[in-house]
């Protein structure tokens, strides 16, 4: 289905609106273009037309006027002679060319005020058509120049994502490193609380020899052990 109806349509048309409303401004203004390139080729279809019967008119009105001059000058060569019956007769025939060149000169008003209307729609039409065509470059440009810059900004984007990770996995292997060092260190020692729980133990241990010893010493030194 066409965007336009006739060529009234194309000339009333609002370019603005129509792209706006479109959800694919691209292929509309293309469809918009070849439309009007196929009324443009109509319309001076027309015109080449209008152009060949004006000429054809304008042929017949000049033999017509050829006519209509023979026949006056044979009225007044008739009068001349004293011929008032061939006078007469010239003047008829004359009349008759004259009421048949006006009706031919009224078809070539006519016809000068159709071309005229359609050298003005034609020069319309190839202004709309101008600006149509203006449209689908700077549409085209436009959608180049963003298209480049989503994937520039897309491999930025990409490059970013890409640059954190590493740095994240660099951190990562940094903390590896760090906590490496220190259980490199520890390597051989015991866990502090087992640390705590031995020396625990043995502090227990010392005191229950300790215990022991004074008990066995006090055995000893006892009155009993005297006698």
């Amino acid at each position: 289905m066409g965007i336009f109806s006739r060529l009234t349509d194309i000339v009333n048309s609002n370019l603005n609106a129509l792209l706006d409303r479109a959800e694919d401004p691209e292929k509309i203004i293309r469809l918009i273009i070849q439309e009007m390139e196929d009324t443009l080729v109509e319309v001076r279809s027309t015109a080449v037309r209008s152009i060949a019967e004006k000429k054809t008119l304008e042929r017949k009105a000049g033999g017509l006027r050829q006519e209509q001059e023979d026949w006056q000058r044979k009225a007044e060569l008739a009068v001349t002679k004293g011929r008032d019956d061939l006078a007469k007769a010239a003047l008829l025939a004359k009349a008759r060319v004259t009421a048949s060149l006006h009706a031919l000169e009224q078809q070539l008003a006519q016809l000068g005020e159709i071309l005229a209307h359609q050298n003005e729609d034609i020069g319309k039409l190839q202004a709309k058509l101008a600006d149509a065509k203006a449209r689908e470059r700077t549409l085209a440009t436009r959608h180049k120049t963003a298209a480049s810059r989503l994937r520039m900004r897309t491999k930025l984007y990409d490059e970013r994502i890409t640059d954190a990770f590493a740095r994240f996995e660099q951190v990562e292997r940094s903390l590896d490193a760090m906590e490496g060092q220190v259980e490199a260190q520890d390597l051989g020692r015991k866990p502090a609380l087992d640390d705590a729980f031995a020396e625990l133990e043995a502090d227990a241990g010392l005191e229950d020899e300790l215990a022991a010893l004074k008990l066995r010493l006090g055995n000893r030194l006892s009155p009993a052990a005297k006698v």
